[in-house]
């Protein structure tokens, strides 16, 4: 029977992914074992965060790019005393994860973003051609000009890796942005069984979802650092930064699309290739001489599963496809920047 490992506290949005890949891979002969490489914590201060909160009728729109800033904003709504479905304003999405966390949030989104967090910032109206449906609790169907009592502004709750994609995209349509910290991300140790696993190639393939997710792979496993599946370009660019080999990219950033793409580059591929999103590459390439990193102690903290190990199956099962007789390392959504 294959082994898993999980952190009893993972991340509620990528619990389904480890699932079915578990599922999936399980079925092939594989192992899996989910191995976080990063954890959400708090801001250093939630004070930006809270001000923001109490102030949400000031912006015409709230773009959130992750459960995480979902969390994040329901735990400042908390302590501020704030109901979020009675804000003045419009709450925009990047993919499904994050959209149905605000929805069970009782937030109706606006617009949701299929891919990055550029995606989001070409998918919202110009600051000076608002389009989409008026906000609850106002007669006209704009809330993104001045002429309706609402600046032409933005907030972007982010996690502290987030890059400038979204920002700047807003800001060059117009929008007035405030970007604030709503979370970090910090860095988790390996398990040293999976270490091991590891150092002597008994993991074939890493799955990340997350630049952040990448470097730490990278840093604690050095030379024996596995190739990874990752679940969109985002990942795959970080990942090829820490001089990770990219075997192949999920066709959607969607928990599906992950999935499929990690089967196929386990089993699909001849000995030897594993597809990626530009073409069959030959064997997976070691990565330069990076030194393990120490993650410093942290606060308690959610891992989320940035990356689940999958390894040699250790059971009288029959022999599965070649390809699926070792494993993976999958997972974070990407939130497009961390």
């Amino acid at each position: 029977m294959p082994a898993a490992r999980r952190s009893h506290r993972a991340d509620r949005a990528h619990a389904g992914t480890c699932d079915r890949a578990r599922g999936a891979l399980r079925d092939l002969g594989a192992r899996v074992l989910v191995a976080p490489l990063t954890a959400t914590t708090g801001p250093a201060s939630s004070a930006e965060l809270d001000a923001a909160v109490r102030s949400l009728d000031r912006y015409a729109w709230v773009a959130v790019t992750s459960v995480n800033g979902v969390e994040a904003l329901a735990a400042a709504a908390t302590r501020a005393g704030v109901d979020l479905a009675r804000a003045r304003t419009r709450w925009a999405s990047v993919g499904p994860a994050t959209a149905r966390s605000l929805h069970a949030a009782g937030l109706a989104v606006d617009v949701e973003a299929t891919g990055t967090a550029a995606d989001l910032a070409r998918a919202l109206p110009a600051a000076d051609r608002p389009e989409a449906p008026a906000a609850p609790g106002t007669d006209s169907g704009t809330n993104s000009g001045t002429d309706s009592g609402v600046a032409a502004r933005v907030l972007l709750p982010l996690g502290d890796l987030a890059g400038d994609a979204l920002a700047g995209g807003l800001a060059a349509r117009g929008w007035h942005v405030d970007s604030v910290v709503a979370y970090r991300t910090v860095p988790v140790a390996l398990p040293g069984d999976v270490v091991a696993d590891a150092r002597a190639h008994r993991v074939d393939v890493a799955v990340v979802a997350a630049g952040s997710a990448a470097r730490q792979l990278a840093a604690q496993l050095g030379d024996d650092a596995p190739a990874v599946v990752t679940i969109g370009e985002p990942s795959a660019r970080a990942a090829r930064a820490a001089a990770l080999s990219v075997v192949a990219v999920a066709a959607h950033p969607t928990d599906a699309a992950l999935v499929d793409a990690l089967v196929d580059a386990l089993v699909d591929a001849p000995a030897g290739a594993v597809p990626s999103a530009s073409g069959p590459v030959g064997p997976r390439e070691r990565i330069g001489a990076s030194r393990p990193l120490q993650p410093t102690s942290a606060p308690p903290v959610e891992p989320a599963p940035s990356a689940l190990p999958v390894a040699r199956d250790a059971s009288t099962r029959s022999p599965a496809p070649a390809r699926a007789r070792r494993g993976a390392v999958p997972l974070e959504a990407e939130e497009s920047s961390r």
